[in-house]
């Protein structure tokens, strides 16, 4: 039993693999890999799902495998499908064809599946055993987890400090796009070289980022997926813009494909009409203060319509602070430089009007920890993506 439970392990690992290879191309569908076995321990057959080739990893691994998946078993990190999509239920395939047992790593969060699949292979005689190395398979499809259940994204919040928990310098005196920020020629990047390359990684795993205007202003970003590696969809670059105050002679403007969204309150038809022009999205979100900010529910909302199921919140302290007062983030992912600013001019991580109590603040849960160098940088929840 306990070789065999090693084998499951492996094989269960190799599924997990091919599935992290569809990493920025499934969404808004999960990662899935199968690896299916015969009964001589050999693989016979895999797939990795990717949203374009239609297909599900189950229905290619069959395919590889021909008639030696009858009385195989299948290794897959996600419950297969019992409900008809854009596909039939995978869950049939796998008894038509013989499959003999399915090890799983976890059920589907899928309302419309959520051991549906389990019960239908059950059903039909296939031996289905569920559970092996789950939590790895949650943590890879955590923003479809949420999106699936709520129809808003996954949402974290990255930011890049030291240690005394400044995002950048006091402003400078001079103008222009760097003068003021916690990167670029003047104010200097705060991280490392690796951390900030992790970020790329981070952005790649993400289907927007959004930024406040200021930032643009600031630091005139490019806010892009730099990591190199293949995404079925360009990364939603969203910017809050309560009055369309972006600059036109930005790098984000300059270097629109159809990947630019703004946000904004009060939408000034002049200024409405130069952003359309040059392919920005412009859209009027209903406002949560007095003075115009756009309501961060109902931005998450609006872009789970557009079927977006993660996003990378990158905004600066008053963007920070709005987030997290709305409670619509569900992860931190914070990187620390070991240096001090220190002084009242230097930008906080987050301004506002502040949790009035400890009992209040924002609880981080479930916390890992990164090393970078000499940077650090804490990962955590402040609310489970599966809503357990």
């Amino acid at each position: 039993m306990a070789d065999a439970n090693i084998s499951d392990e492996l094989f269960i690992r190799r599924a997990l693999e091919l599935a992290r290879e569809g990493i920025g191309l499934t969404s808004p569908n999960p990662c899935v890999g199968a690896v299916i076995v015969d009964g001589t321990g050999k693989i016979v057959g895999t797939g990795l799902y990717k949203y374009d080739a239609l297909k599900h990893a189950e229905v290619l691994a069959l395919e590889q495998a021909g008639e030696k998946a009858r009385g195989a078993t299948l290794y897959i990190n996600l419950e297969p499908c019992s409900h008809r999509g854009r596909t039939g239920p995978c869950a049939d395939a796998l008894i038509a064809a013989g499959v003999r047992r399915v090890v799983a790593s976890m059920t589907d969060p899928n309302p419309q599946v959520r051991g549906g699949g389990f019960a239908k292979l059950e059903s039909a005689g296939i031996k289905v055993d569920a559970g092996i190395l789950q939590q790895e398979a949650k943590i890879l499809n955590e923003a479809f987890a949420k999106y699936i259940r709520t129809a808003t994204p996954l949402v974290t919040m990255k930011a890049a400090m030291t240690l005394d928990g400044k995002i950048a310098p006091p402003p400078a005196k001079a103008s222009g796009p760097t003068a003021v920020g916690s990167h670029g020629p003047t104010g200097g990047w705060i991280t490392s070289e690796s951390a900030r390359a992790h970020v790329q990684q981070l952005r790649h795993q993400h289907d927007a980022i959004m930024v406040g205007v200021g930032t643009i202003s600031a630091d005139d970003p490019l806010l892009t997926d730099r990591s190199g590696l293949p995404r079925r969809r360009p990364l939603l670059r969203v910017i809050l813009d309560s009055r369309l105050r972006l600059p036109l002679e930005s790098q984000v403007v300059k270097t629109v494909k159809d990947d630019v969204l703004v946000l904004c309150s009060f939408a000034e038809e002049k200024k409405k009409k130069q952003l359309q022009k040059r392919g920005i999205r412009v859209e009027q979100i209903p406002t949560a203060t007095a003075d115009g900010r756009p309501e961060m529910s109902a931005i998450s909302r609006s872009l789970g319509k557009m079927e977006i199921t993660s996003l990378l919140i990158e905004g600066g302290a008053l963007v920070n602070w709005a987030a997290l007062a709305s409670d619509i983030v569900d992860k931190v992912f914070l990187y620390y430089s070991p240096k001090i600013l220190a002084g009242t001019g230097s930008v906080p991580f987050a301004a506002g009007a502040g949790f009035r109590r400890i009992s209040d603040a924002a609880y981080v849960k479930a916390i890992k920890l990164h090393r970078f160098g000499e940077d650090f940088a804490v990962e955590g929840y402040l609310r489970d993506p599966y809503g357990e």
